[in-house]
């Protein structure tokens, strides 16, 4: 769709390259193409449609089949339908009064992800501005259910807590450490094997260290589909060692958590009905419109409430006519809260769980077959010796310089300046989009997330053949 609006806008343009993934500029370059400045008057409607366009021409084609570089990629009718109707409607999910209709549908998505996951009890949860946030709310539910006095007391009514979580754990939990007093010293992160999983026996290790050092560990993170390798950490040993140890178990899968939709690779969450709660984002992989996170607990005691209620009289009256159970917005730590449920809700009821699962099944496969491809073997080596474990598909690029050189160090300080150079080269160009980054002492190099049903084999020949013409020379 916002392809087909830059050939409409744009047509009359013929220096605008309209199939490009970006346009680059540098900022004070874009400054000047923008005019950012607001005035005391207002402008014309024929400039308003101008700035429309402008805003259109410049920003990265995310939807565009060869926009390989994040987490999220391509686009969800329905949710962008969904978001398009959430705007015009323009309410706040705080209470059943003001949002009766989203009210309803949030918890019926609540409940079937509940059911997915496999808590046949039940639970409870909230949608979130994204997947930090709810990564977030697991500490401070975990830190609530360990010493309840700490929402009124603070600090002072507990111990030097420690959270436990994997070396290749998304950067939210240091983040919600040091935002929660709990301190980035206190995060004690597990070494994981050689394809980014936690390793069960150092996770025990690390947790009798914390405790020798009179500590407290009360959590543990596991993720399920790292940011950067796509790694699933063993949940099922997981869970092991957290119910000896009497600990929290929270799952960050808000990348890796559509596999569950997936009978063919829901293997890769074996254990997840086990865990205490659960970040899972579908605009990520399920692609639904930006942004669609949940935080799902394995509760039935209220503990969401009991942990961030303020009881704001003037919102949350005990004493309204309806049943006020359905007045959600106070287990929130936002007041203001958009209805995201309802662009994943409309596209599921479009889709059908089948084709959610035929989206994972498809991406999946599409990312192996980057792996298998005769010109990857040729020209690229692999970050593992096995094909990816989900849709991330990691490697180096070798240059034809480099090729015939013996594995040394200084093979891998040329190899490490490669990625940035063609990465460069491609954002110019604007072919493409594929990310890049070192990870521990491995040299940079190339992460290409596979996740759009618009993309094809041609699409992915695309990348190994461009990055291979963009960086021959090196």
């Amino acid at each position: 769709m916002l392809q087909v609006l830059l050939l409409v806008d744009l047509d009359n343009d013929t220096s605008v390259p309209v199939f490009q993934v970006c346009e680059w500029h540098s900022p004070e370059q874009l400054k000047k193409l923008l005019d950012l400045e607001l005035r005391d008057g207002g402008e014309a409607e024929s400039e308003i449609l101008q700035r429309c366009r402008d805003a259109i021409r410049y920003s990265v084609k995310t939807s565009h089949p060869r926009f390989f570089n994040q987490l999220y990629a391509g686009m969800e009718p329905y949710s962008m339908v969904a978001s398009f109707i959430a705007e015009a409607v323009k309410t706040n999910l705080y209470t059943y009064e003001v949002a009766p209709v989203f009210t309803l549908m949030e918890d019926a998505v609540l409940r079937k992800m509940i059911k997915v996951i496999g808590w046949e009890e039940g639970g409870d949860g909230i949608f979130n501005p994204g997947g930090s946030l709810s990564n977030m709310y697991a500490v401070n539910l975990a830190r609530y259910r360990y010493c309840p006095d700490f929402k009124e007391v603070g600090m002072f009514s507990a111990p030097r807590l420690v959270i436990l979580t994997s070396q290749e754990c998304h950067y939210s939990i240091s983040k919600g450490a040091a935002l929660m007093g709990i301190g980035t010293k206190n995060v004690y992160t597990v070494p994981t094997d050689e394809r980014g999983r936690m390793i069960p026996s150092a996770l025990e290790e690390k947790i009798m260290l914390a405790k020798s050092e009179g500590a407290v560990p009360f959590m543990v993170n596991a993720t399920a589909g790292t940011t950067v390798l796509g790694a699933f950490d063993p949940i099922d040993e997981i869970a092991d060692i957290c119910e000896k140890h009497n600990l929290w178990l929270h799952v960050d899968a808000c990348w890796g958590g559509a596999a569950i939709m997936s009978k063919k690779h829901k293997h890769l969450l074996k254990g997840i009905h086990r865990v205490d709660s659960v970040a899972w984002n579908p605009h990520k992989m399920l692609m639904a419109s930006l942004q669609c996170s949940a935080f799902l607990v394995r509760d039935k005691t209220s503990l969401l409430q009991h942990c961030h209620s303020a009881r704001a009289s003037y919102l949350f009256q005990q004493d309204k006519f309806y049943d006020v159970s359905y007045d959600t917005g106070d287990k929130s730590v936002q007041c203001s809260r958009k209805p995201d449920a309802f662009k994943f809700w409309l596209m599921w009821k479009a889709l059908g769980s089948r084709e959610l699962e035929q989206r994972v099944d498809r991406a999946l496969a599409m990312a192996r077959s980057v792996w298998a491809n005769r010109n990857y073997q040729q020209y690229y080596l692999n970050c593992f010796s096995l094909q990816p474990e989900y849709a991330n598909v990691c490697f180096w690029y070798l240059p034809p310089s480099m090729r015939n050189l013996p594995e040394s160090p200084e093979l891998w300080k040329k190899l490490h300046t490669v990625a940035p150079v063609v990465k460069q080269r491609m954002m110019k160009k604007g072919s493409m989009m594929v990310g890049y980054q070192p990870l521990g002492e491995k040299a940079n190099f190339f992460r290409m997330v596979v996740i759009s049903p618009q993309v094809s084999r041609q699409d992915l020949d695309f990348v190994l053949n461009e990055i291979h013409n963009l960086g021959k020379d090196l």
